[in-house]
């Protein structure tokens, strides 16, 4: 079940109160599509994904293997965002309002979340068959939602963020709710008590997650999603001037990365 705070009126909301937000646990989610406002959310349980225990099963390596996706990170945000909020056959009503959308579009500017973006191979910048995005705080990154419009291109998508966060020194992987889907690719789901401490390490401990963006979101202590790109961790992460942007990462690079996790 949900725990519902407060209803807020549909204002822009504060980047920097939503990365306060994260590092105490909290996000923010909308009735539907069309709904005027928000309500932040705690869940009793948690789904997380183990980094080191993403499920490669033989199918998946095979898809990996063979590129038959480009993808990218970074290339089109807001495109991303703009499919995890439409809506689908599966999938009729989401919980990302304009206000969300908004609101992540302004952190994503400034360096504070992420796309994967899943292309059929050969377009990367035309047709857009899966992906997901997500906010990256410290040593943890928050799977926000993902989509798919092509068999595989979600776990796809999944896998290349896992292979991602284990090359740029992440040690947490929040999927908020478990569901069939993720689960049979390794998350699993923890309670609340557990999971405090899990986000309490990766923000690197309880003084730094309270002052929020600035400690945290800002210190040379974050993990690096751009390491992949780079060939190497610790390099310095690109400034919201310089945004980096990610060209295709091979399926066989990221195989590898996942190998010993299977």
């Amino acid at each position: 079940m949900l725990g519902r705070g407060r209803r807020v009126a549909a204002e822009p909301i504060d980047p920097d109160l939503l990365l306060r937000a994260y590092s105490v646990g909290v996000f923010p989610m909308a009735d539907s599509r069309d709904a005027a406002d928000i309500f932040w959310v705690e869940p009793k349980k948690r789904g997380v994904l183990p980094l080191d225990g993403f499920h490669l099963s033989h199918s998946l390596r095979k898809t990996l293997r063979s590129d038959r996706f480009a993808v990218t990170a970074d290339r089109d945000f807001p495109r991303v965002v703009a499919a995890c909020a439409s809506a689908s056959d599966d999938r009729p009503e989401t919980w990302i309002n304009p206000q969300i959308e908004t609101a992540y579009g302004i952190l994503h500017a400034g360096g504070h979340a992420h796309s994967i973006e899943v292309w059929r191979q050969g377009e990367v910048g035309g047709e857009l068959v899966g992906g997901l995005y997500g906010v990256s705080l410290g040593r943890a990154f928050f799977g926000e939602s993902m989509f798919s419009r092509a068999t595989d291109a979600s776990k796809i998508a999944l896998a290349h963020l896992v292979g991602r966060l284990r090359a740029g020194g992440y040690s947490l992987l929040d999927c908020q709710f478990i569901t069939d889907h993720l689960a049979s690719l390794g998350a699993i789901e923890i309670g609340r008590s557990r999971y405090r401490a899990l986000l309490d390490e990766a923000l690197g401990g309880g003084a730094a997650a309270a002052a929020g963006f600035a400690a945290v979101a800002d210190s040379s202590s974050s993990a690096d999603f751009f390491a992949l790109d780079r060939g190497a961790a610790g390099a310095p992460a690109p400034t919201a001037e310089a945004m980096m942007v990610s060209g295709p990462i091979s399926g066989c690079v990221i195989a590898q990365l996942l190998g010993h996790t299977s």
